[in-house]
């Protein structure tokens, strides 16, 4: 079938579509080279439609182990060639029929490299994904609707779970936001057993499990709609160790009595390189996020900037100058990514062993 997608700004890009209903949501894109499985099952993609700058998706296939979620929520995908004769010994499957049955639309054969441009120039944008023969009327019905609010309550569990290994050396709390899989298996590989909670869940019933750390996960969304964790998190501040990750580094941030903004067209891929001040090394970090920290608005606050984005100077990393609390916006999982940034589990573990 053929399909167009349609942005805020009037541009039209034809390919071929995935999928027949029209659809709608926030156009964005990232510069990873593989890793589209994760790019998908990422819950922080909620209400997203993703375009993918690499040019061939699904050479490799898909497998059960590296999803990052039970599901996507993302919107919709915009990918250049879309392989159907995949290689790779571990493939159980095509991307595409992977797409199919989650009933996420794909747009492809079009080009994503115009798409991209007209994103970086003029900023992350709605956009419609529709088959070509689409009334006009419809799709601009759809373009004058509001995108959704506060996406962490679509994606957070709904219930307290627990994972890990019953005798291992730590507890942590985990305040899900939309974590990833590979976040919780790099905790439990660092030696934790996890106690993971909603995102609304209150500070005491957090404390009452009597966990060595809280762990604040990634998440969709903008942080200021997280008001309800913020107020829970202020009560968490020096009662025990704190890592936060993405919208965790967020909502710490807005904990600190800071702000963020939104950026024009974000951080989403596997190249980005981060600074660590403390020692001058620089990262190649995996990244996904449209609102950044404002710097300025904690200048009062007791924390000091531990990391930088090379590419705009960002805040990517904080530390509390004396309570056991650290932050990072990008993944130390790195999945799609390196793993060199897994000393930063390293760290937290040695705030709760201290603090013990």
């Amino acid at each position: 079938m053929k399909g167009k997608l349609v942005l805020q700004d009037g541009s039209v890009y034809e390919g071929k579509l995935l999928g027949a209903r029209p659809i709608l949501g926030e156009v964005v894109f990232n510069t990873g080279m593989t890793g589209y499985q994760e790019i998908l099952t990422d819950p922080s993609y909620a209400d997203q439609i993703i375009t993918l700058t690499y040019p061939l998706i699904g050479n490799y296939g898909v497998f059960r182990d590296i999803a990052q979620a039970p599901k996507p929520y993302c919107r919709g995908m915009i990918v250049g060639e879309l392989c159907t004769f995949p290689s790779n010994w571990q493939n159980e499957g095509l991307f595409e029929e992977y797409l199919r049955a989650y009933g996420v639309p794909c747009l492809y054969d079009v080009d994503t490299r115009a798409i991209t441009r007209n994103i970086r120039n003029h900023g992350v944008m709605k956009g419609v994904i529709c088959p070509v023969d689409t009334p006009q009327e419809r799709i601009d019905a759809l373009l004058k609707q509001d995108l959704p609010t506060d996406q962490v309550m679509q994606v957070t569990t709904k219930w307290q779970g627990f994972r890990g290994n019953e005798n291992a050396e730590y507890h942590v709390a985990v305040y899900d936001f939309g974590v990833k899989e590979n976040i919780l298996k790099s905790l439990e590989a660092s030696g934790c057993r996890l106690s993971i909670f909603p995102a609304d869940i209150k500070a005491e019933e957090v404390l009452a499990v009597n966990p060595d750390g809280i762990f604040l996960s990634n998440g969709p969304g903008d942080p200021s709609d997280l008001g309800y964790a913020v107020e829970e998190i202020k009560k968490l501040l020096g009662k025990k160790p704190i890592f936060g990750i993405c919208m965790g580094h967020q909502v710490l941030s807005l904990a600190f009595g800071g702000s963020t903004y939104k950026l024009r067209f974000g951080h989403r891929g596997s190249n980005h390189p981060v600074k660590d001040l403390r020692t001058g090394r620089v990262y190649i970090t995996s990244q996904n996020h449209g609102f950044a920290v404002d710097e300025n608005s904690l200048k009062d606050a007791d924390i000091t900037i531990t990391h930088r984005s090379v590419n705009d100077n960002t805040v990517e990393g904080m530390r509390h100058n004396s309570l056991p609390i650290m932050s990072v916006q990008y993944h130390p999982e790195a999945s799609p990514g390196p793993t060199d940034n897994l000393y930063l589990f390293d760290e937290f573990k040695a705030m709760m062993k201290e603090y013990k």
